[in-house]
């Protein structure tokens, strides 16, 4: 005889959160029976009887804090026997479908127990419940049970082990779960490798290391971090020259919201939000001397602006030094400063030692890949750091610092990674039953993508794939990732650049597994990831893109039909773009017109050494330019012979790309040195000028840049810029304005003879928070989608590429 029940199969971040208990307890309040399991693709819950509906409702309203429910299906089952109670079941196998949780920052009830004279877990520095702690970090394999982490080194002691089986408990199967008996712990080790102190006498000394001015390394969750008094210009100014790191902005991690209520006016709520949000994130937020509407996000940039502000303001006052600043070398020439709160148990003691700030940036050498291990470290960093604050709890995977800024109530994502890393992305209606898509994104800022059932999971921030280290840390991360959903991919997709590494790893990949290999566009794939983003149909037709950015392979990919233009450019497929109005949907991206390509003197040496773009530029548009006070921006020994080299087109490649024009005006300007030491270096120290300009009053800016066809004119923008007898602010505000007035001519010119009335944004350009601005202003009235929650440069491109691939997949 079988007797009637029902089962709920509940899918999304239900593992790792206690989600379990939850249900255990709803079950027992409301007087059901039957049980609850964890397996690959998620939850399952067997009531006995047939009314699940108040379960159900209950049940998303008492959802964890780190859980998310997607979906809950509710099937018929026969029970041979009725249960007599409601019980949790061991965790069961299955295909993989649920979501692994990003590692979430400590909860207000952990850390009022850390800092508990009375609690057993004072001052220790693992301390972690079902609500915030490590998930993705520690994870080796799916289902997320404790024997699959790297907890499973450390035995539960009978205390941990009672919590961690107690259904009532807040520590029931949390699997990083531990405590100063069983658990890990923490030692400071000097330059020699000598054991100096262990436990909280261990980071006791670690401050007193720090108040003295010198640098520790840092084991985390996710990597290192090398720490230093961010108050004391002496200490900042050995860690970059240490660091070889000579002006990129150093993270700063501030003690809490209170310190930063009382030295930055005004803290919005939502600032606040996204700092003690799970995520932890660095958050970009203004220097005190930009004008507070427009540092916010709000109101309505000057058409038109005649002076700027006061510069000489100092950064951020610390609150704990009465008088005393953060160091100037923070973020040296910006308008920006990145800021965190701790995000670990050992963070918030560090951080309530010293009572002042602290950089926390990368532990690695400038260019190098991050140590996760603490050999690795004490090699890497050797001669970086004075100390190494280390932990016996092995990084199974790596995570570095997300970075987002705020613009108004909206977060934008600059890089994605620990806090939000895996977190799947839903598809847009159409996508849900495509083929699996293995997508390798691009050389620079690397994520890669799986796309399958429904949802996409992107890889967490890697950087460059030049570097050796780095190209074996995404393929540790694609291995592990590939095995933890169970997945084999039936299509590669790859960026259309040749001589990407991304694009020759995929190719060797996809000829190993005998898979199709799918080459993308590189700005089709930008404009494609901003369309999913926003839920875009696949059938919903096609948008205007703007993609903006510095370089990208573009012309025609084979097999995808171009339906140019008459007044395309006589470009031969594989040109470089990175300055483009599109027609793009998820099959196709036929150019519609952009910025006019230049000469790239030196190939790849133009974008490191600005003064070369300049050149260019004024070789194509700018007659008589030797004759130009700016001229001394280029240097007389090499800027003759590489004039006589474009002439002749020796290493010239050709490309429109908006990120070295960007470095041609901050070289016109005298902005940067001539070998920059960190990308966009030059464009940022531009866009932090021309914030000085913002301001209510108003004067005629003698300088356009107007539509001569479908390009942008740059001989007339040079011919009248370098005329403009103003301020450099003045000057730089001019040049973001007028360039945001030209592509949103651009946009509605190809909008209008399209019939389309959606124009998307996407590219590394857009990260400019001055451009963004204007560029939105300028299209007002029009429906725009910009990327929010993937970044919009090379961060979020994996997932263009992957969609791209599916969409043209049969």
């Amino acid at each position: 005889m079988s007797h009637n029940g029902i089962l709920l199969r509940i899918k999304g971040k239900v593992q790792g959160v206690g989600f379990r208990p939850v249900v255990w307890q709803l079950a027992h309040e409301l007087g059901l029976t039957g049980d609850v399991s964890n397996n690959g693709a998620g939850v399952e819950v067997r009531l006995w009887g047939d009314e699940a509906g108040t379960f159900i409702h209950r049940l998303r309203q008492a959802c964890p804090p780190l859980a998310a429910i997607h979906s809950i299906e509710t099937l018929p089952w026969q029970w041979e026997l009725p249960p007599r109670d409601f019980t949790i079941l061991a965790s069961g196998g299955g295909g993989m479908s649920t979501q692994v949780v990003p590692d979430a920052a400590t909860c207000d009830a952990c850390l009022a127990e850390l800092n508990d004279p009375a609690n057993r877990r004072f001052a220790y520095p693992f301390i972690n419940c079902t609500h915030c702690g490590p998930r993705f970090t520690l994870i080796r394999r799916m289902p997320y049970d404790r024997p699959n982490t790297a907890m499973d080194v450390f035995p539960l002691c009978a205390e941990c082990s009672a919590e961690y089986d107690n259904p009532a408990d807040r520590r029931f199967h949390a699997q990083p779960n531990a405590c100063p008996e069983c658990g890990p712990r923490v030692w400071l080790t000097d330059r020699e490798g000598r054991k100096l102190s262990a436990d909280a006498a261990a980071i006791d000394l670690a401050v007193r290391q720090l108040l003295a001015g010198d640098i520790v390394a840092i084991k985390g969750l996710g990597g290192f971090h090398l720490a230093c008094d961010a108050t004391n210009p002496a200490a900042v100014a050995k860690l970059r020259q240490r660091k070889r790191r000579p002006s990129k902005p150093l993270a700063v991690m501030i003690p809490d919201i209170h310190w930063l209520r009382r030295c930055a006016e005004p803290v919005s709520d939502a600032l606040i939000d996204l700092l003690r949000s799970p995520a932890a994130p660095i958050v970009l937020i203004p220097q005190p001397w930009m004008p507070t509407a427009f540092a916010s996000g709000t109101g309505v940039l000057p058409s038109n602006p005649l002076s700027g502000a006061d510069t000489a303001r100092p950064v951020l006052p610390c609150d704990a030094m009465p008088g005393q600043a953060l160091c100037s070398l923070i973020a040296p020439g910006l308008h920006e400063i990145g800021v965190m709160l701790p995000s670990n148990p050992l963070q918030h003691m560090l951080l309530q030692g010293v009572r002042r700030p602290l950089v926390m940036t990368s532990g690695n050498l400038n260019g190098r890949p991050p140590a996760l291990d603490n050999d690795r470290a004490l090699a890497d960093l050797a001669d970086i750091a004075d100390c190494w604050l280390l932990h016996d709890r092995d990084i199974l995977q790596r995570a570095d610092d997300s970075l987002v800024r705020l613009s108004g109530d909206n977060v934008e994502m600059l890089r994605r990674s620990r806090g939000y890393v895996p977190d799947a992305v839903l598809l847009p209606p159409g996508f849900e039953h495509c083929r699996p898509v293995l997508a390798m994104g691009s050389d620079l800022k690397n994520t890669f993508c799986l796309l399958r059932d429904g949802q996409a999971i992107l890889g967490q921030h890697l950087g460059d794939l030049a570097d050796e280290g780095i190209r074996g840390q995404q393929q540790q991360a694609l291995s592990l990732f590939s095995a933890i959903w169970n997945f084999t991919p039936a299509i590669i997709a790859v960026d259309a650049h040749p001589g990407y590494l991304s694009r020759r790893w995929g190719e060797t990949l996809a000829e190993e597994l005998q898979l199709p290999c799918v080459a993308t566009l590189h700005h089709h794939a930008h404009i494609v990831a901003c369309l999913a983003e926003h839920g875009w149909r696949r059938d919903a037709g096609p948008v205007i893109g703007l993609a903006l950015d510095g370089l990208g392979f573009g012309g025609v990919r084979a097999g995808n039909p171009a339906n140019q233009s008459s007044d395309q450019r006589d470009d031969d497929p594989g040109a470089l773009w990175g300055g483009e109005c599109l027609k793009v949907d998820y099959l196709s991206c036929q150019w519609l017109g952009g910025l006019p390509a230049v000469p790239l003197p030196g190939g790849d040496m133009a974008a490191r050494q600005p003064w070369r773009n300049l050149l260019a530029q004024w070789l194509r548009f700018v007659p008589g330019w030797r004759d130009l006070p700016e001229v001394a921006a280029i240097p007389p020994a090499q800027g003759e012979p590489l004039a006589r080299a474009v002439a002749q087109g020796i290493n010239a490649p050709e490309a429109s790309s908006t990120g070295r024009l960007f470095d041609a005006v901050a070289a016109a300007l005298g902005l940067c040195p001539r070998e920059i030491s960190w990308e966009g270096e030059a464009a940022c120290r531009l866009e932090a000028l021309a914030w000085q300009a913002v301001s209510p009053r108003m004067e005629r800016i003698p300088v356009s840049m107007p539509l001569l066809g479908n390009r942008l004119d740059l001989a007339l923008f040079w011919r009248q810029w370098l005329a403009w007898q103003a301020e450099p602010h003045l000057r730089a505000y001019g040049f973001h304005l007028v360039l945001a007035q030209g592509f949103a001519a651009l946009a509605r010119q190809a909008a209008r003879r399209e019939g389309i009335d959606t124009i998307a944004l996407s590219g590394g350009v857009l990260h400019n928070r001055l451009f963004k601005q204007l560029l939105l202003q300028e299209l007002a009235g029009m429906r725009v989608l910009a990327p929010s929650r993937l970044p919009a440069g090379d961060g979020g491109l994996a997932l263009g590429q992957a969609l791209i691939a599916a969409a043209g997949a049969v």
